[in-house]
């Protein structure tokens, strides 16, 4: 997979930690220009990598590289940037990072590494929207925009719940041995697939057999073991449990400048921003991202009304796809 390295070196993390010559994996999409004022930062989701981010980048699309400079910095544990699978301290003994930390050090590759000093736009889907909501609040006067979609800028006390059950999946596989495997655990990355399953789209997702006729999965068995096995088995155990971990303690106020405070965290956004939730999305209710964005300063919610839940997200439909790139191109367009 192609990429490139920002090597960070020994880094202090916000729990306690350490990562020994730790290093962050980026890739760009365009150019900077000679003002160095069209970078947008795009955090990686959940388990994901900068090419699974990359549905939204290309000539045309709302994220343009022949207009912008785009950044997708692969998140600490994702298998790319320093994780349990590739770090002097592996498997189990991979620290705790949190969001956090990742954006400390996603700054300093924008601002030493890059050159950049002000973002034209922070944006995420889930997990990725989580950090562009730390960046936006950790950095306020570096971030002119912020688009999140799906996302939180803390987990609910409910989806943290449902983490735990995809990281009790995984470690009950005997094959786990407390992370020091030899072996992944195949048969709790299995289980924790299937849980993952009933989650991740609606009710009327199924109801309406979207998984037949428009991913073309002539069972539910089928549709199980291709899309979302498949998806977990292409993952490392420890990496997941190390992102299950950071998308639990996901709060851009748990941090000494806000102690906790999440209106005066998200208060201190002055960036123009749209938060856009999906109707159905039974991970990031409407209803939590309403009260987040009533606590932002001239912030939009718009809805997407959908029934594909949270992986409407994912690029997967077109309907989807065009309300999303159309909401961040109306953001892109504001002065």
């Amino acid at each position: 997979m192609t990429h490139q390295t920002f090597n960070l070196g020994d880094i202090q993390l916000q729990f306690g930690g350490e990562i020994r010559s730790a290093r962050l994996a980026y890739q760009t999409y365009g150019a900077l220009n000679a003002a160095r004022d069209n970078a947008i930062i795009y955090p990686t989701s959940f388990a994901a990598t900068h090419e699974e981010a990359a549905w939204l980048i290309g000539p045309g699309r709302a994220l343009d590289p022949d207009r912008y400079f785009i950044i997708i910095p692969n998140a600490l544990g994702s298998g790319l940037s320093s994780s349990p699978s590739n770090s002097p301290l592996p498997k189990a003994g991979f620290p705790h990072v949190t969001i956090r930390d990742n954006i400390l050090q996603q700054h300093r590759l924008v601002t030493q590494g890059l050159g950049i000093d002000r973002l034209h736009m922070a944006i995420g889907w889930s997990l990725g929207g989580s950090q562009a909501f730390e960046w936006a609040s950790a950095f306020p006067d570096q971030v002119k925009r912020l688009f999140t979609f799906q996302s939180a800028a803390r987990t609910s006390r409910h989806f943290s719940i449902f983490f735990d059950s995809i990281r009790a999946a995984i470690m009950l596989d005997p094959d786990f041995q407390n992370g020091l495997y030899d072996r992944q655990p195949e048969r709790g990355l299995r289980a924790a697939a299937r849980v993952y399953a009933a989650w991740g789209f609606s009710q009327g997702f199924f109801r309406r057999r979207l998984d037949h006729t428009v991913l073309g999965y002539a069972s539910m068995e089928d549709f199980l073991t291709d899309f979302w096995e498949g998806w977990f088995l292409k993952r490392d155990a420890n990496n997941l449990l190390a992102q299950i971990w950071t998308g639990q303690h996901a709060d851009i106020s748990a941090n000494d400048t806000y102690e906790g405070d999440l209106d005066l965290a998200l208060g201190s956004i002055k960036a123009d921003t749209v938060i856009m939730p999906a109707s159905s999305d039974l991970y990031f209710p409407v209803a939590d991202a309403a009260e987040e964005a009533r606590r932002i300063p001239g912030a939009e919610l718009r809805i997407l009304e959908t029934d594909w839940g949270h992986v409407a997200g994912e690029g997967l439909n077109d309907v989807d796809t065009i309300a999303i790139e159309r909401s961040i191109a109306d953001l892109l367009k504001r002065r």
